[in-house]
């Protein structure tokens, strides 16, 4: 299949190259995001390949539809930047990775939990500046402290296991209970339960109109006092405002993410000579106990070799007329 390559970074052209010999495919890549003004790129090609932050709206699939595209390859577990309706009403298929790599998100969970827990961005900085003083420093022990993950599927589970070997106690939330999490001694509760008990939070649930601003004014008034949050999950889980007063009042102790609901005005971009007009994650960063990264959670070897193997895969599977099991199909319920 001809592939037009949309939102390409240097990591994207490096692990799909090195796949790409394997396949029958051809790919063109270019650096702009799939929108409106750049859909006519994709003509004369077969599929796009395009990542988290492309925004596939109706008008874009119908734009796709016209110029004879065939296919969506996502090169990312999300779907939900993607109208999956419209893909169904003007027949183009869209494929996912579900699963490249959990235990990515889930060491990169750990490790914002523990730099902001052990304050060891603060420490490199003073060494940096021969300051070698560790007054405001204090940490707290990861062992015994109880920790509640919200999401129990592949990274939720990886994370589960990091977690006991740290000796947590892990309580978890699902609407669809892992039987591999009851297997690790782990407990269920309901959503209240978890976020009236846990010490730290870690999200890693879909977001579904259901899920979204799950953490909010009222779930966050349900924590304790000084409840340490993570998001390495979906943007749009946390209602970024409600945190901000809650980091304010000491509600929330600190906030690691990777993600924002805002991300794709910002995050694969070097905005460092620029304006940014985004308040809101401007507020955030002032807070001395907030860590954000750009959304590089997934951002291994690993992950990026069977990100490329299974996107290249569900296209050749689909171009061979077989079953492509990473389809991801319009639900009218």
């Amino acid at each position: 299949m001809k592939i037009a390559f949309y939102s390409t970074k240097s990591y994207d052209r490096e692990y799909f190259e090195e796949y790409l010999p394997k396949t029958a495919h051809k790919i063109t890549y270019f650096k702009n995001g799939l929108e409106l003004n750049t859909v006519s790129l994709a003509a004369g090609f077969d599929a796009v390949c395009v990542f988290v932050n492309d925004k596939i709206t109706k008008a874009l699939i119908k734009k796709l539809h016209e110029i004879g595209i065939k296919a969506i390859a996502l090169r990312c577990a999300g779907f939900n930047n993607v109208d999956l309706e419209a893909a169904k009403e003007f027949g183009i298929r869209v494929f996912r990775v579900p699963a490249y790599s959990p235990e990515a998100v889930a060491e990169h969970t750990i490790a914002l939990i523990q730099t902001l827990n052990r304050k060891t961005h603060k420490a490199y900085n003073r060494v940096r500046e021969n300051n070698f003083s560790i007054e405001g420093l204090t940490g707290m022990n990861l062992h015994r402290k109880k920790v509640g993950v919200i999401g129990t599927g592949a990274i939720g589970k990886a994370l589960c296991r990091i977690l006991l070997g740290f000796g947590c106690e892990v309580i978890a939330h699902d609407p669809f209970e892992n039987p591999e999490i009851r297997a690790m001694g782990i407990r269920y509760v309901d959503l209240q339960e978890l976020l009236k008990e846990s010490d730290i939070i870690s999200l890693h649930c879909p977001l579904t109109p259901e899920s979204k601003h799950l953490i909010n004014q009222k779930t966050i008034g349900l924590m304790k006092k000084g409840v340490k949050l993570i998001n390495t999950s979906r943007g749009a889980l946390i209602d970024t405002k409600a945190v901000i007063k809650g980091l304010k009042n000491g509600q929330i102790g600190f906030l690691g993410i990777d993600v924002y609901e805002q991300e794709e005005k910002l995050f694969f971009k070097d905005l460092s000579e620029m304006v940014i007009h985004d308040d809101v994650i401007m507020r955030l960063m002032t807070f001395p106990n907030v860590l954000i990264t750009g959304h590089q959670a997934f951002l291994t070897t690993e992950a990026l070799q069977e990100i490329s193997k299974i996107t290249l895969d569900n296209l050749s599977d689909f171009e061979l007329g077989k079953e492509v099991k990473n389809e991801v199909e319009f639900q009218n319920v």
